[in-house]
């Protein structure tokens, strides 16, 4: 969005009735990246007024039956406030209230008074409809008149489409949503701008959501790395709040619940070192009190009528209690009050900030001694707030944000499938933004599955492929219940409806029995290839006692292009390891070695692709259900502006690692030796061996050239001599301009939940946990390795011993280092060792 050009009210004040009154208007024009202390000093200079002596505060109309003012304080404030402005800018001025001896030369001031003497009596047009009730109306038959299918309660499977999906089209055919929870704000003033179009879809008025902080950062965009507090400005930059400062305890400021009031008090509490203690406290007001008797400091708030939102009616804040007195304990800092004050350390959910961490961050910035169990709860709170809610409440979040991810990303397929009782079962989500770039990728899909660490547990599907530049490219995600044929059979039917079947097709995976049936069940045309690195760890752990020899010739056999150096090298591995032969040809020489597969699996010889996504969303895996799939769409919309970026920027006819591929085969190919035959037939010698090349049928013996689609060295050596050039024999998919399509699309991000417009029929459903046994305990996050894995040990960076960590080790470091030679590094003098009849001498004094 661009700049925005505002109407501003100044000079006037706010009344009993909270209203407006007075004052002249003014324009300025705002940048689309204006900050809120910028726009301070810009107002500031527009009146002339000297911010350092004098008082301002903004404010703006919303509009609603109460007609509250919403006080403009920070930067998320002011966001929200252009967010409306855009919508009407005549309609939402910004409210200037200046103190009485705020103004140079009292022009402001003057005008005030003038302008609320002949208030009846002025007319500006336009403006007539700002203190308006809007009227929202409401329709009976939401669905049909927007063409939202049924409300399904069970499977509906056969209900999907098998074709693929055309641009800006929904597959979402179950809108199972829940509230939006949408502020009052909102709900009146789009009620107002629409008029009769509101009758059409209805934006259920519903209670303002309390806590939910912004969606949070992207584990990737922040990658903190130890615990603790880095610096001493981490607690001050995330202290209060959504994203930004609750701030400080003013008269006529307004708070959307009575907790967000109670947090603001208590943080003020702490801050200034006193205790306090609430004198009164009822449905409709409360009272605040310093816990001395004889001290004046006070607030009196109430709640606004037919609102949840809560407004300061009365502050003192001067304290008149003693100097000396000092209270011993602190009832202020609680958990969630202590959770408030931390939470913006933990939007990583990377960051690794114990309870000892959140101790040692409150004793410092506040003088608070708090307990174990209290930072513990107080983090836990942190999570909450920051995962958009509990895990039960994340699934009733769920169904809105698909919505929004699909009103947001159009084209993108979401299917939600729910059992009886309306309770979770299955979800799968492809971008639009993947389906598009798929066309553009080798015809190579990784699938695996990887267990949640919630409370809920349940798995995570993935399909991913390879792009250009041989990275990472997400296909399809899918949480379900487990690893079993049920499962996997309904991921892939929605990754055959969206992606469709390609006759080239090959699909490589682990030996999961679950696996292979929905692969043969769903895909019974492509091939199934299965990861060597998985068959690896059986054979070590069916053959224990030959596993050095066993990895050394395996991995060689599986890898070789040319059959008959594979019989050769399985001969080898058969005689070195008894029994391997006849275990090994059971599975399938066709399934894991890549000299008999019968499609072309290029270089994906293993599930790597699909493990090392994996290993991204380790922590993201303890997320709520929406928080994970916010977190997936972050990694997927940062990687894929990243890589269009990259892909924007490359000069060279193929990818950037496919051409130093190609640069590392040509200086080797300098070295072999061409023997022509004809015009298309050339003898190539590499060493002691030869290999024929066909330039006419695009063959060499070696056959990487027919598998990889690539040109290998002996190509590669005939194109030097030849005029044949390289980049013409080598496959589209490596090319720059299939690399910048595969990322052409955009993963747009979602706004923040107080912006969510979700129908009404979706607002009503309430989406269920799955019906699971939680298991009592604290749950494993760290899974338990397989039969002959090898689990790398840590290495201190301290010592350099491996076995343990820098924060756990206990090993002396020595004061001057030496060499494996052991003369040290420095210019020190060398000591003559001493001789042994000297040793228990006394020296002399």
């Amino acid at each position: 969005m661009g700049d925005l050009a505002i109407w501003l009210r100044v000079g006037g004040k706010i009344n009993e009735s909270l209203n407006y009154v007075g004052g002249d208007y003014e324009m300025l024009l705002l940048k689309k990246d204006v900050t809120y202390s910028g726009l301070r000093k810009m107002i500031a200079k527009l009146l002339n007024v000297d911010e350092s002596v004098r008082k301002m505060e903004l404010n703006f109309e919303t509009g609603v039956p109460f007609k509250p003012l919403y006080g403009v304080t920070d930067d998320r404030t002011l966001e929200l406030y252009m967010h409306h402005a855009r919508q009407e800018s005549t309609k939402y001025f910004l409210l200037v209230t200046v103190g009485e001896e705020s103004v140079r030369h009292g022009k402001v001031s003057e005008k005030a008074k003038t302008e609320e003497q002949n208030l009846s009596d002025s007319y500006i047009p336009g403006l007539d409809s700002i203190n308006e009730v809007p009227n929202v109306g409401t329709s009976s038959n939401v669905a049909e008149d927007h063409g939202f299918p049924e409300l399904f309660a069970n499977s509906y499977v056969n209900e999907m489409p098998m074709e693929m999906p055309s641009p800006g089209r929904s597959l979402f055919v179950s809108p199972t949503l829940i509230p939006s929870f949408v502020d009052v704000v909102r709900n009146a003033s789009e009620g107002n701008e629409q008029g009769t179009a509101a009758e059409d879809v209805r934006t259920t008025p519903v209670e303002p959501y309390q806590n939910v902080p912004p969606i949070p950062i992207s584990v990737v965009e922040a990658n903190v790395e130890g615990s603790g507090c880095g610096d001493q400005t981490c607690v001050e930059e995330g202290i209060y709040g959504e994203g930004g400062i609750l701030g400080d305890i003013e008269e006529h400021r307004i708070f959307r619940s009575k907790k967000e009031l109670m947090t603001c008090v208590s943080i003020t509490a702490m801050t200034e070192k006193f205790q306090y203690k609430v004198f009164k406290s009822k449905p409709s007001f409360a009272v605040v009190r310093c816990i001395h008797t004889s001290c004046s400091w006070r607030v009196r708030a109430k709640k606004l009528v037919e609102s949840e939102y809560w407004m300061v009616t009365k502050y003192e804040k001067n304290h008149t209690c003693p100097t000396d007195f000092k209270p011993v304990r602190r009832r202020q800092a609680t958990s969630w009050v202590v959770g408030e004050c931390v939470k913006r350390k933990l939007i990583n959910p990377g960051r690794v900030y114990r309870p000892r961490d959140v101790m040692d961050d409150m004793k410092r910035k506040f003088g608070v001694d708090i307990s174990y169990s209290v930072a513990w709860r107080g983090r836990e709170c942190a999570y909450d707030n920051l995962r958009l809610g509990t895990p039960e409440q994340s699934y009733k979040l769920l169904p809105g944000y698909l919505h929004m991810l699909m009103d947001t990303n159009p084209g993108s397929v979401v299917n939600l499938e729910v059992s009886n009782g309306n309770r979770f079962q299955y979800l799968f989500i492809a971008f639009a933004a993947s389906i598009h770039g798929f066309s553009y990728c080798r015809p190579v899909i990784s699938i695996d599955a990887t267990h949640l660490k919630g409370k809920y547990r349940g798995v995570l599907f993935t399909a991913v492929c390879h792009d250009a530049n041989q990275q990472i490219f997400p296909l399809a995600f899918g949480v379900g219940d487990s690893e079993n044929d049920a499962s996997w059979s309904w991921f892939l039917h929605r990754v055959k409806s969206v992606f469709g079947s390609n006759p080239a097709l090959v699909i490589v995976s682990d030996r999961h029995r679950s696996i292979n049936n929905a692969v043969q069940e769903v895909f019974p045309q492509a091939f199934h290839g299965i990861c060597m690195y998985h068959l690896l760890n059986n054979l070590k752990t069916k053959f224990r006692n030959k596993t050095k020899e066993l990895e050394q010739h395996y991995i060689r056999t599986a890898k070789t292009y040319n059959l008959q150096d594979f019989h050769v090298l399985f001969y080898t591995l058969s005689s070195a390891v008894l029994g391997v032969k006849e275990y090994l040809e059971a599975v399938g020489l066709h399934r894991w070695t890549r000299s008999h597969a019968p499609s072309r699996r290029y270089n994906i010889m293993t599930t790597n692709i699909s493990e090392s996504l994996n290993a991204v969303l380790v922590k993201v895996r303890e997320l709520p259900i929406t928080a994970l799939v916010n977190e997936i769409r972050l990694l997927c919309q940062k990687w894929f502006h990243e890589r269009r970026t990259k892909a924007a920027g490359c000069t060279t006819m193929m990818s950037k690692d496919v051409e130093m591929k190609l640069e590392g085969r040509k200086d080797r190919a300098q070295a072999m030796g061409i023997i022509c035959a004809d015009q298309y037939t050339f003898d190539v010698v590499d060493g002691d061996r030869n290999y024929c090349v066909d330039m006419a049928l695009w063959t060499c013996t070696c056959r990487k050239f027919q598998l990889d689609q690539l040109p290998c060295d002996h190509v590669l050596a005939v194109v030097r001599k030849t005029p044949y050039e390289a980049y013409d024999l080598c496959s589209l998919y490596y090319t720059r301009e299939f690399w910048h399509e595969t990322y052409r699309g955009v993963i747009n991000p979602i706004p923040h939940i107080s912006s969510w417009t979700t129908p009404q029929q979706i607002s009503e459903f309430e989406l269920q946990p799955p019906d699971v046994r939680t298991v009592a305990g604290r749950r494993r996050k760290r899974r338990l390795p397989s039969m002959g894995e090898e689990l790398p040990t840590p290495k201190c960076s301290r010592c350099k011993e491996r076995g343990h960590n820098r924060a756990t080790c206990q090993n002396p470091i020595a004061l001057h280092p030496t060499d494996e030679a052991g003369c040290s590094g420095s210019n020190l003098p060398t000591h003559q060792p001493i001789h042994p009849s000297d040793q228990h001498s006394t020296p002399q004094l």
